[in-house]
């Protein structure tokens, strides 16, 4: 029996997938965020690229993308799941990014010298620890359960998700700098 080819998909900043192809998604983060939900029963699954906590009070889509925000990204997720008739709790989840991109710009901040925890970004004003903060606290909200993160730190990160088997690769990148020591 042979198997169909696997089909590759570049997933570009506010954008979103969810589905159950033979397919590779793959994304590159630094401050943003990618989530992945895979259904091991149903063997779908969704992946997102967000740029910001969260929209605020604007209304109108940035850009047109739909997943830029964090939080029409839950709303993303939840119409998919109604869609194919799953819940939150059913899936494995997991989260990437937040990276500190530039490290030098927190040579004052009380954040520079800190470990990257869940305490520390809670007063952290950085966008990837917000980033980071915004979709845990979300995914919680909404019912799901993290299996598994990498998030924080300096420099970026590139994600690569087979939704056909929920497996999730993580490379990382080095920060930007202009010289100062990270």
């Amino acid at each position: 029996m042979t198997r169909a080819p696997v089909a590759h998909r570049f997933l570009q900043l506010g954008d979103f997938y969810f589905g159950s192809e033979r397919l590779r998604v793959q994304t590159v983060l630094g401050t943003c965020i990618a989530i992945t939900l895979w259904h091991p029963i149903k063997r779908l699954g969704g992946i997102c690229h967000y740029l910001l906590p969260t929209r605020g009070i604007a209304r109108a889509p940035a850009s047109g993308l739909p997943g830029v925000y964090a939080d029409d990204v839950m709303e993303l997720f939840e119409a998919s799941m109604r869609r194919s008739q799953t819940r939150a709790q059913e899936y494995q989840v997991k989260l990437f990014g937040g990276g500190n991109m530039f490290p030098e710009q927190l040579a004052t901040s009380k954040c520079r010298d800190q470990a990257c925890t869940d305490r520390a970004r809670a007063t952290c004003a950085s966008i990837g620890c917000r980033n980071i903060a915004a979709g845990q606290q979300m995914l919680a909200e909404h019912g799901f359960t993290l299996a598994a993160r990498d998030v924080g730190g300096h420099g970026s990160r590139q994600v690569s998700f087979d939704v056909w088997s929920g497996d999730v690769w993580v490379r990382r990148g080095a920060a930007v700098s202009d010289g100062v020591p990270a």
